[in-house]
C-alpha cells in the first residue's frame, strides 16, 4: 500500500495540472493529507462511494498520463543515472568537487 501511495503522490505531482479542481482536491485530501473516504465524503456532502469512484477514476487517469508521457519514469531514470555518475566521480576523482556541485545543481532542477 505504501508503494502505491508513493507512486500516486509522484504521479499527482507530475500531472495534477491536468486534473479538474475536484479531482485535485479529492486526490490531495486522500493521498497527501491522509483523509479517509468517509472524511472526504462528509466534507463534500456526498456519498463515500462517490468519493471512491472519483478517486479510482482519477488514479486510472494518472496512470494513463504516465503511460503516454512517462514523466515519472524519466524522473526515476534521471535520478538513478545522476546517482551513478556521482558515485563514479567520487571513486575516480574524489577531489573533483566542482563536478559534484554541478551534479547537485542538475539534481535540484526537478
Amino acid at each position: 500500500m505504501l508503494e502505491k501511495t508513493t507512486r500516486m503522490n509522484f504521479l499527482y505531482d507530475f500531472y495534477n495540472s491536468l486534473l479538474t479542481p475536484k479531482q485535485q482536491s479529492y486526490m490531495s485530501l486522500y493521498y497527501l493529507d491522509d483523509y479517509s473516504l468517509g472524511e472526504i465524503a462528509e466534507e463534500y456532502e456526498i456519498s463515500r462511494q462517490a468519493v471512491y469512484d472519483n478517486i479510482k477514476r482519477t488514479e486510472a487517469m494518472l496512470e494513463e498520463y504516465e503511460e503516454k508521457l512517462r514523466l515519472f519514469e524519466k524522473f526515476q531514470e534521471r535520478t538513478n543515472l545522476l546517482n551513478q555518475l556521482k558515485d563514479l566521480l567520487e571513486e575516480v576523482h574524489p577531489s573533483k568537487q566542482v563536478m559534484l556541485d554541478t551534479i547537485a545543481k542538475i539534481e535540484n532542477l526537478d
